[in-house]
């Protein structure tokens, strides 16, 4: 029995601290006097008593009744249940207001007089330690009524009654009635069961005021110990919120801070670091409004506030979607039958009091789930005196699957658990409806996946039993409680509350104190009767989180067994056969624990000896299923793995052992205290409980254990008793033994633990410790390598003798055996003293400690030196490779495992050597695999094509048997990936010298240092400085060259400094040479740069040789060598042109003089070479640089370029000269001259069929359709046959030309048409984009866009990593085929084919002459013709034309191989694949047409692997000077080996004496695999010479990605080195074997039919002793059918898609065109925005000048310029609009050739080029648009650009003008994050406003703008935040 009132308070207002500025109450009186002796006086209640302060008020308020909780330091509440009332006071101010002489001011008194009525608080207050509310609500009204109605009852009676009289039972105990003396009868009903808490309708009403859902947040909140604080108006809401979250814990108990009223003198509570959960009144909601880690809910608006920071747990998604839908069902029991289509009537809404119950049932259950077995993680480490339990965590969150659920983490962490297991933990003690409902629990849920109706009948049952202890008797009782009347706390006279006696009160509570005490039925109350408490179910529910694809089923735990046997077998090859499935299989926890039991079941005692390699295996299997674990052991697998690490050992020598448990350190679990903690615990628990077992069999701690989900031990055990079973039967027992049997019990236990203390403590100074000086073996030793450091001598591993008097008192241990020291310290210290372990015993291990740490360390150094005497492990031989000829390895190879990377490469990862030769970098080696270990995996690639090479960390290979060490990986240009883990062998020191070796070899000094060069001699020692290689001489040579330029000239020098050498001289005795090399040519530097070398011009260089080479024979095929054009001689010694071959076709009516003129106009003096004809239409096609531009920097480059000397008027002859090339180019093309046959193929008949949407260029009558009819015939000939014969003209009739020259114009308006309409030109110049050009009448300038050399290098950047990534792909990350469109590659390749198309159709559907004049003439100029020349000419289809083509086009021509291939001396900025990028549109072109080309895609993979292997000497050089200075020029050689029939097997010594010499070349080594081997030739070649031309589809979707980037084969490399691959071919049998993808080579394994049938002839040849014939004999001598049957006749379909190409190729040539013009073309006048406008005034019209009149609508007026007209005035008007804001009008509306514009789109490379065929000047496509300034992201520079403000895109768009349309850039609106006005930035445009700049930040970057003034700024700001939203 307890009290029911502990004190009774009175609590006033403090008018003596009112005086001095302080409010404030105090307490008046307290009852009793004196403090219990159990329960103390808490000082402070005057602050709760107000919660919104004291404070005097001038009206009367009615009485409040609130509870406070105080809670004291033993964590016991105290409830503080006050009435707060109103007494009325008179106020007598101190000072009067007149008489304030310091204020200057008087100080108003407005209600305050002299005697002032005002109303004090006042509180009567009732302290308790029982919760019974309502009971003190009742008892406080009753003494308020019995003061306010006077009605004749002392109340010190009545308090003393209160204090004395009422005695509350314990919970199950009876009803109490009582009476306090006032007529009153009251009943108090205690709760049946004493820890369930009582909650009326509180969690109801919580519910009702929050929701479901902010609800469950907030419980989860309390739950995971956040703070919590609630808000509210009415203090009964606080309260009651409180007491239901703290209800919803049960059966935790919230041991945080804990406040339901918080007075607001005391907020500063809030900002303790602790969890607390506070309610505070609305009105102090600002003051904590800035609390950053608080959640508040405010339980008036029913809303939940969590800041940002603050992330709140939740169950996992099953668990929590159950209670939810819970929820949802109790308190809307109509959602089960809202859908029905015959609704039942609505059910019975329970009551509000049962509606709280069953939501406490629901979570009462959700918890329940949450820790279903629970009590099976228990560990009992001390029986007696008293029960002492922990909880094993880890094993519960890994049982349970629980390990990543945030909520069951934090809650397993938190206070309440720890206190749930404190209390709920023992055995032995009474059960309440909790322990219930966790044993039944299982049963419900098993019955309820039956039947789903059961879930709410269970709910309902457990809500009932929460009713039923709140209210065990059913019986009613009629309470008599005294209330006031209404309207009693406004009377007027009502008198103060009376001072109590305080002698009267004691004497009233001393004589109900002595009468209580003769009452025994109170004091008979029996308690709770204890019994064993039910274990339930096991927890169960784990998954295999994160390894999907491994299953545990019982083949591979057989596959594991087998692999243990065969270890202890000492079948070790067995064993390591299957050890990447065990390995795979052990990532299961089923897995590792069926290891850890296959091991204990092997153990035949506490020690067994092993041999090396079956420790070795042993220990892999051991770190294998530790790896696989995490540092919480949730599967107990490391703590079941340490008595078998302290077991298995191997002998290192007489006395020096070492254990398994040294190899196993790398681990995370070991540092783990939690762990330790653990695994101390459950061997504890054993040894207790075998302490306590009555048979000795039963003793197995000895045995190694298992983990907790051993099934096979369970079922062993499942007769023996628990360890809580036998505690509880032991705690039973405890009173009936006798004090000697419980000392003894006491001693033993502890004992136990002492031990086990001691055990443990040995157990991790072994496992803890490291060998940090002891002599770590440095030696590679494979696997055992990174174990060496971890082995000691363990003699006494498992002994528990070691005490602390062993005499270890020597130098200190250093800083790691401190650390150890004091963790062991730390866990010594804490697992004792839980335990209760003697303070002796405590001290002992402390001094222990220190000396096994200490004889630890001076056995290391023993094992260390012993193990490096062991024998190392034998590792596989290195393979040297392969080796093509002439093919050496530098230095050694370094040891290493291929590692696999992001392509599916089978037999990876490899283990090998890594070999650097002079040609090639060569990984060899076998595959780890034991099944595949056989096999050979080779990757190589040329060292030439190395295009990064850096080093990387790589992860943990589980085939490799060490630990990860440095890695490196080696891309190159050839599309392979060499990522390697170097061995531990491999020092830091040798990897240095292998990576500077590297460097070397990949960019040599010179080019004879390449690999085909290598047998030359060394090059000519370096010669003088290089020109401006001082500022002196710098200086003198600027100074030369403005006195040329000035027309100075020089001085000629006495030494004759400039003057040939006389073997040059003799070589140039020709005439033509002799003139070519006058004074007015040769530059000076030129001049300087050829007497310093000296070089030799080689004795072959003669005119005749050079007219016999590849090239000059291709041209005079052409007919290119003979009138109208010639093969001129000016570049013989490459003085013209350096990068020029020396001879090439020039019109025969342009001198040499003007070539050199006109080579002063183009860039790196490339001017118009003429490389193709058109055999049919004799249309021209020529290349070239693009022209310098018109200003000072084009003039210097131009002088620099030249090689002439400076003449005053020198630029103005270069230009009139480059017009009459130009002319005469126009006048050799048939077209201009009408002799053009079939012209209706031409473009203009394009031009008239097409549809007006594709061309609305002609919709306009006058400008395009009308200048078509004088595109040609006689009026074109008139014009350009002017020019027909100026092919004999001199120089001197230059002046004539310049003044009868003819301009566009005058062509127009001779053609009838002066609009500059569209008409057909007879030379189309390919230009750069804004380049003018000079262009003379018949020539038109077409701008064009292409991949230059910058976007080819970036694209090839993003093919290479994603044809070859460096890991595998993440499941977000995008695919192979998306990583190739964003790469922009194809969509280069289709600029290639588009611009190609557009020359093919111009030369031979137009007849008109093509030249290609863009960038230097050497990178996409070379890519186009070849391609033109490839889909015109069938002949380059041919193995020896494409060969010619590629010597024309790109040798002879000139290509910057060495800076575009990145071969040369200095390293470049990277590989620029511009040949690379021709040769893969050339295998565009073989897949679209396969039966046109003789060669196949084998070829031209050939020809790209070569390119960049610098095997051969063809692509080594950027030109042909370069090639004549070292003597390497290609001539074309005879045929000088067999040219029988038969392969004889014999090489001429003549050819490989110049192979050794000049290099070999890739192509004469192509054309002998050629007539080797027919692997080169496609057989299905048919030439179509009824259709000769190409017209290839150039759209992306068209194109194919090219197996070379993808083909891989590992069997013997790069399948481009033949020679390597022939000598692992000769080893390979006959025999069948098994062909794998991306290993062997599939062609060379099952070749092609006709490829098999050759060689089958062959072997059958040799076999019969004869002489085989070449193949291609064979093939030739094949009888082919009638020829009738196999002409190529055209069906239908095949002639609709020729002629469906022919108008594509049409349309997009067309579109060219038409581009070009319209770049060219003036912008269209802005456009008129007309809107209805009434005028106040009358008003004329622009157009028509009358009058507008109207009473509504006079008319129309423009919104931009004010003009004003008649509706039908207003298309007529033909003034512009002088002020352009606006977008134009509709289509319909516009300039024909605006709209044209907008038709012809030009596709980018990249995914936005849909949205890129919009033009600027669509209306629809614009919101807002005008200039701004754009500030630059890298220079940070202001530049002017137009924006267009996209709506309908959510694009902002900038052009760089307002007439373009395409857009240079734009910003996705939906990566913008806000627009805000900026402050003026650095270096602003002129005349700007400050309040001008505004900047637009986005997820990327944050962009800066400035507009023309502060308003256009702000419409701009107000544009974007509009589209925004």
């Amino acid at each position: 029995m307890s009290r029911l009132v502990d004190y009774f308070v009175i609590v006033g207002f403090d008018h003596e601290k009112e005086r001095g500025g302080l409010s404030s109450g105090v307490i008046l009186q307290r009852f009793p006097e004196i403090n219990w002796e159990d329960t103390p006086f808490h000082e402070g209640i005057e602050w709760f008593c107000q919660p919104q302060g004291w404070a005097l008020s001038t009206e009367r308020s009615e009485p409040r009744f609130y509870v406070s909780v105080l809670t004291d330091v033993d964590a016991n509440r105290h409830y503080c249940a006050c009435l707060c009332f109103n007494e009325t006071v008179a106020i007598t101010p101190t000072k009067p207001a007149d008489e304030d002489e310091e204020s200057l001011e008087p100080r108003p008194v407005a209600n305050i007089t002299h005697h002032s009525i005002m109303y004090a608080p006042k509180c009567l207050v009732i302290v308790s330690r029982q919760d019974y509310l309502d009971t003190f609500r009742n008892c406080l009204g009753i003494i308020y009524t019995v003061w306010v109605e006077n009605l004749g009852v002392p109340l010190e009676t009545l308090v003393g009654n209160l204090l004395g009289c009422v005695l509350v039972p314990p919970a199950g105990g009876p009803q109490v009635r009582f009476s306090i003396g006032a007529g009153d009868r009251q009943a108090l009903q205690p709760p049946a069961a004493p820890p369930l808490p009582v909650t009326h309708t509180s969690v109801h009403m919580l519910l009702r005021l929050l929701g479901i859902h902010n609800s469950v947040t907030l419980w989860c909140a309390v739950m995971s110990e956040h703070k919590v604080l609630l808000v509210s108006l009415a203090a009964a809401r606080l309260a009651a919120a409180c007491r239901a979250l703290a209800a919803l814990m049960f059966p935790f108990r919230y041991a945080h801070v804990y406040i339901p009223l918080l007075p607001s003198g005391l907020v500063e509570v809030l900002a303790t670091p602790t969890p607390f959960l506070i309610g505070v009144h609305s009105s102090l909601k600002e003051e904590v409004s800035e609390l950053l880690d608080v959640i508040v809910a405010d339980l008036d608006v029913g809303s939940l506030h969590i800041p940002a920071g603050v992330n709140i747990p939740r169950p996992d998604g099953k668990l929590l979607s159950s209670l939810q839908e819970d929820l949802a069902l109790v308190l809307q029991p109509e959602l089960r039958s809202a859908d029905s289509a015959f609704a039942p009537p609505p059910p019975a809404a329970s009551p509000p009091h049962m509606l709280d119950k069953e939501i406490r049932a629901v979570f009462m259950r959700t918890l329940a789930k949450l820790l279903q077995g629970y009590r099976h993680c228990l560990t009992i480490i001390r029986i007696h005196p008293s029960p002492v339990l922990t909880f094993h965590k880890a094993g519960f969150l890994g049982s349970r699957g629980l390990a990543q659920c945030p909520f069951a983490v934090r809650l397993l962490d938190s206070m309440f658990f720890n206190g749930l297991v404190a209390e709920r933990g023992p055995p032995w003690r009474p059960t309440d409806i909790w322990d219930e409902l966790v044993q039944n629990l299982p049963e419900h849920l098993r019955l309820e996946s039956l039947n789903p109706n059961l879930e709410l009948q269970h709910i309902q049952d457990l809500a009932m039993q929460l009713q039923l202890n709140e209210n065990p008797n059913p019986q009613t009782y009629q309470q008599r409680i005294l209330r006031p009347p209404e309207g009693a706390s406004a009377r007027i006279h009502q008198p103060p509350l009376p001072t109590l006696d305080p002698v009267r009160v004691k004497e009233v509570i001393d004589e109900v104190t002595a009468r209580n005490a003769e009452h025994p039925k109170l004091t008979a109350l029996r308690a709770p009767v204890p019994r064993i408490v039910p274990p339930a179910a096991p927890p169960a529910g784990a998954t295999e989180a994160g390894h999907v694809l491994v299953t545990n089923s019982a083949r591979r735990l057989e596959v594991l067994r087998a692999c243990i046997a065969a270890i202890f077998e000492c079948r070790y090859a067995d064993a390591r056969k299957s050890f990447p499935a065990v390995l795979l299989a052990l990532r299961a926890c089923a897995a590792r624990a069926a290891l850890v039991r296959d091991l204990a079941a092997r153990l035949p005692s506490n020690k067994h000896l092993l041999h090396h390699h079956q420790f070795e295996l042993l220990v892999r299997l051991m770190n294998c299923a530790l790896q696989s674990a995490s540092a919480l052991d949730e599967h107990s697998i490391a703590a079941a793995m340490l008595p078998l690490a302290t077991a298995y050992c191997r002998k290192l020598c007489t006395g020096v052992i070492q254990y398994a448990y040294m190899c196993i350190q790398e681990h995370q679990v070991w540092t783990s205290q939690q762990f330790w903690e653990a695994a101390f615990y459950q061997d504890v628990q054993r040894d207790i409980k075998a302490l306590y077992l009555p048979s000795p069999t039963h003793h197995h701690h000895q045995r190694a254990p298992s983990p907790r989900d051993d099934d096979e031990y369970s079922l062993l055990r499942a007769q023996e008793p628990s360890a809580l079973e036998i505690a509880a039967e032991q705690m039973r027992l405890w009173s009936s033994l006798p004090p000697e049997k419980q000392r003894e019990i006491i001693a033993s236990e502890e004992q136990t633990l002492y031990s086990q203390a001691i055990h443990y403590a040995n157990r991790m100074v072994y496992l803890l410790l490291p060998l940090e000086g002891a002599g770590r073996r440095a030696d590679a030793r494979g696997e055992d390598a990174d174990r060496a450091s971890n082995s000691i001598t363990n003699s006494v591993a498992e002994s528990d003798s070691a005490d602390a008097e062993s005499g270890f008192e020597e130098a200190d241990p250093g800083e790691a055996g401190n650390n150890v020291i004091k963790m062991v310290s730390r866990f010594v210290d804490k697992v004792c003293t839980e335990g209760g372990v003697t303070a002796d015993h405590v001290r002992c291990l402390h001094q222990m400690i220190p000396g096994v740490v200490h004889m630890h360390m001076e056995t290391l150094d023993a094992v260390a030196r012993e193990s490096r005497r062991l024998p190392p492990v034998q590792k596989p031989r290195i393979v040297a490779p392969w080796l093509v000829p002439g093919e050496a390895v530098s230095g050694a190879a370094l040891r290493c495992c291929l590692a696999a990377d992001g392509r599916a490469a089978p037999l990876l990862p490899a283990e090998g050597a890594l070999f650097l030769t002079n040609y090639r970098l060569v990984f060899r080696g076998a595959p780890l695999d034991p099944f595949a270990c056989e096999q050979t995996v080779v990757r190589s690639f040329p060292l030439c094509a190395l295009t990064r090479e850096k080093a990387v960390r790589t992860h943990y290979l589980p085939h490799l048997e060490h630990s990860p060490q440095e890695g490196l990986q080696l891309r190159s240009a050839t599309f392979q990936l060499i990522k390697v883990v170097l061995d531990e062998e491999v020092s830091s020191e040798q990897l240095d010298v292998f990576r500077k070796a590297l460097a070397r070899v990949r960019h040599p000094q010179h080019a004879t240092h390449h690999f085909a060069l290598a047998p030359r001699a060394m090059p000519p020692p370096p010669g003088p400085p290089p020109k401006h290689h001082t500022l002196k001489g710098f200086a003198k040579k600027t100074l030369l060259k403005t006195a040329r330029r000035a027309g100075l000239k020089p001085k000629p020098s006495k030494r004759q400094k400039y003057v040939l050498p006389s073997a040059s001289a003799r070589s140039l005795t020709s005439p033509p040479l002799m003139s070519s090399l006058s004074a007015d040519t040769l530059s000076l530097e030129e001049l300087e740069l050829a007497g310093a070398e000296g070089a030799e011009v080689p004795a072959a260089r003669t005119l005749e040789r050079v007219r016999e080479r590849a090239y000059a024979r291709d041209w005079a095929r052409l007919g290119l060598a003979a009138p109208p054009f010639r093969l001129t001689h000016t570049n013989a010694v490459y003085t013209l042109c350096r990068s020029y071959p020396a001879v090439f076709p020039v019109p025969e009516g342009v001198g040499d003089e003007s070539l050199r003129r006109v080579a002063r106009c183009y860039r790196q003096t490339r001017l118009p070479c003429l490389t193709w004809r058109h055999p049919r239409t004799h249309a021209l096609l020529a290349r070239s640089a693009a022209p310098h531009h018109k200003g000072v920097m084009g003039m210097l480059k131009g002088s620099h370029q030249t090689q002439g000397a400076a003449q005053s008027g020198t630029e103005t002859t270069s230009s009139l000269e480059q017009e009459r090339y130009l002319a005469t180019l126009v006048a050799c093309t048939p077209a201009s001259r009408g002799e053009l046959e079939d012209s209706s193929l031409s473009l203009d008949s394009l031009l008239l069929t097409e549809e007006p949407t594709h061309t609305p260029l002609l919709n306009k009558p006058g400008t395009m359709g009308a200048a078509t009819r004088g595109s040609g015939g006689a009026g074109g000939a008139r014009h350009f046959g002017r020019w027909g014969s100026l092919k004999g003209r001199q120089p001197s009739s230059l002046d004539l030309y310049q003044r009868q020259r003819l301009s566009a114009a005058d062509v127009d308006s001779v053609s009838g048409d002066g609009t500059g309409g569209v008409r057909r030109a007879s030379l189309y110049i390919v230009t750069e984009k804004g380049l003018s050009i000079a262009t003379v009448s018949g020539c038109e300038p077409v701008p064009a866009e292409y991949p230059d050399g910058r976007a080819a290098r970036h694209a090839f950047k993003k093919l290479l990593r994603a044809a070859a990534p460096s890991a595998p792909a993440a499941p977000n990350d995008p695919g192979f085929y998306r990583l190739v469109e964003e790469s922009g590659w194809l969509w280069q390749l289709r600029q290639l084919f588009q611009l190609a198309g557009c020359v093919v159709d111009l030369l031979d559907l137009q007849g008109s002459s093509v030249l290609l004049s863009l960038e230097d003439g050497w990178d996409v100029v070379a890519q186009v013709s070849s391609l033109a020349q490839i889909c015109l000419d069938p002949y380059y289809r041919t193995i020896e034309g494409f060969r010619t083509l590629v010597e024309k086009e790109w040798l002879a021509l000139g290509h910057k191989f060495q800076q575009r291939l990145n071969i040369g001396p200095t390293p470049q900025q990277g590989y620029t694949p511009t040949f690379l990028m021709f040769l893969d549109a050339v295998h565009q072109l073989q897949k679209q047409f396969p039966l046109a080309f003789e060669f196949n895609d084998y070829y031209t993979r050939l020809v790209a692997y070569h390119s960049t292997s610098c095997r051969f000497r063809t692509f080594l050089l950027d030109n042909e000077a370069s090639r004549a200075e070292l003597g390497l020029v290609d001539e074309r050689r005879p045929d000088i080996g067999n040219r029988l029939g038969v392969e004889t097997g014999v090489t001429g010594s003549e050819e490989d004496v110049y192979r050794a010499q000049h290099g070999q070349s890739l192509f004469d080594y192509i054309d002998k695999l050629h007539q080797k081997s027919p692997n080169l030739y496609n057989f299905l070649y048919t030439p179509d010479l009824d259709n000769p031309v190409l017209r290839p589809m150039s759209s992306v979707c068209s194109l194919e990605v090219w197996e070379y980037y993808t083909h891989e084969e590992l069997a013997h490399g790069a399948p481009y080195d033949l020679e390597a691959q022939s000598a692992d071919d000769e080893r390979e049998s006959r025999a069948r074997r098994t062909v794998t993808a991306g290993y062997d080579s599939i062609p060379r394994a099952m070749p092609a039919s006709f490829t098999g049938l050759l060689e089958r002839i062959r072997s059958l040849e040799l076999e019969l002793g004869h002489l085989p014939q070449k193949w291609r004999v064979r093939w030739d001598q094949l009888e082919l059918p009638n020829t009738l049957e196999l002409q190529r006749n055209s069906s239908l379909s095949s002639s609709v898609v020729r002629r469906c190409t022919l108008m594509l190729h049409k349309r997009g040539t067309l579109e060219l065109l038409v581009r070009g013009r319209l770049a060219r073309a003036p912008a269209a006048a802005p456009q008129h925005r007309w809107g209805a406008a009434a005028h106040a005034a009358p008003q004329r019209c622009d157009h028509c000048d009358h009058l507008l009149w109207g009473p509504v609508k006079t008319g129309v007026r423009c919104m931009d310029c004010g003009a004003s007209c008649h509706e039908r005035c207003a298309d007529q008007l033909t003034a512009p609009c002088t002020r352009y804001k606006a977008p134009p009008p509709p289509e319909r509306d516009r300039d024909p050739r605006a709209s044209g514009g907008n038709s012809v789109g030009t596709l980018q490379s990249s995914s936005q080029q849909y949205y890129e065929q919009f033009s600027s000047n669509v209306a629809e496509n614009r919101t807002h648009e005008g200039h701004l300034y754009k500030r630059g992201a890298l220079l940070k520079g202001w530049k002017q650009r137009w924006f267009v403000l996209d709506s309908i895109k959510h694009q902002l768009r900038y052009y760089d003008a307002m007439e373009d349309s395409h857009c240079k850039g734009f910003i996705d609106l939906a990566e913008v994050i806000t627009v805000m006005q900026a402050p003026p930035a650095p270096g602003p445009p002129k005349k700007c406003d400050d309040r001008s700049f505004f900047d637009l930040r986005t997820s990327r970057r944050t962009y800066n703008f400035c507009a023309s003034d502060a308003n256009a700024a702000q419409e701009w700001i107000e544009k974007l935040q509009a589209c925004l939203q």
